[in-house]
């Protein structure tokens, strides 16, 4: 009677230096929000299941994985894909909300990284850029976001007071305006911050204004 051999060990499948650096980047993300720029990389090679000499056949050291890292959370791509999956049959209000909660939560994960770096002395990427003179364009960046959002405002477009790019833009400063607030206030919830763009400041008729009191012509000395 043969024993039969034992199973051969699969290996993964290999992976191109691109595949590599991405693995490695979502591996790492999540421990530089947890350790900052003190994270090892023998750390993020256990995370990633890999020998930490792999994490330099990609990368020129720590710095160059947490300005990817940084990059990655810069990315607009996830939260574009979400915005583009809203049905534009939903109701505007709710179109809306959905898109506020998908844009909240990018701003948080990337405020949680960069405040992690931040808060350990760590290399940002944005400290990079500014050291080489290649400052980020905010307005650029936030394009391909604001035409996204200009999207879910078309099916109402005979129905607004401004157009819808413009409408984008005044939404993604609501949201904006609310995330820079200071740290005890509370932001604005995905719900409130569309009533507010949608509705307004005030919960009824707006009082008529006070006419104003014309101003009394001053009078020479002496005249009665």
């Amino acid at each position: 009677m043969t024993d039969t051999p034992p199973e051969r060990r699969r290996r993964a499948p290999a992976m191109d230096a691109e595949q590599r650096r991405e693995m490695i980047v979502r591996a790492a993300t999540p421990l530089v929000v947890e350790h900052g720029g003190g994270v090892t990389t023998r750390q993020i090679a256990r995370a990633a299941g890999i020998g930490e000499g792999t994490i330099f056949r990609v990368f020129a050291d720590k710095d160059a994985v947490l300005d990817a890292c940084v990059a990655e959370a810069l990315r607009p791509g996830p939260v574009l894909d979400r915005i583009a999956a809203i049905p534009l049959a939903l109701p505007l209000p709710d179109r809306l909300v959905e898109a506020a909660a998908a844009l909240r939560a990018h701003l948080d994960r990337l405020g949680a990284l960069l405040g992690a770096l931040h808060a350990t002395g760590g290399r940002a990427r944005t400290g990079r850029q500014a050291r080489t003179g290649a400052a980020p364009d905010r307005a650029a960046g936030t394009l391909p976001v604001r035409l996204a959002l200009a999207e879910l405002f078309e099916p109402e477009r005979e129905l607004l007071r401004l157009p819808p790019d413009r409408l984008a833009a005044l939404f993604l400063g609501l949201l904006f305006a609310g995330a820079a607030g200071a740290a005890d206030e509370q932001p604005l919830s995905p719900a409130e911050l569309v009533d507010v763009l949608l509705h307004g400041t005030l919960t009824g008729p707006a009082a008529p204004a006070a006419p104003a009191t014309p101003a009394t012509p001053a009078t020479p000395e002496g005249r009665s």
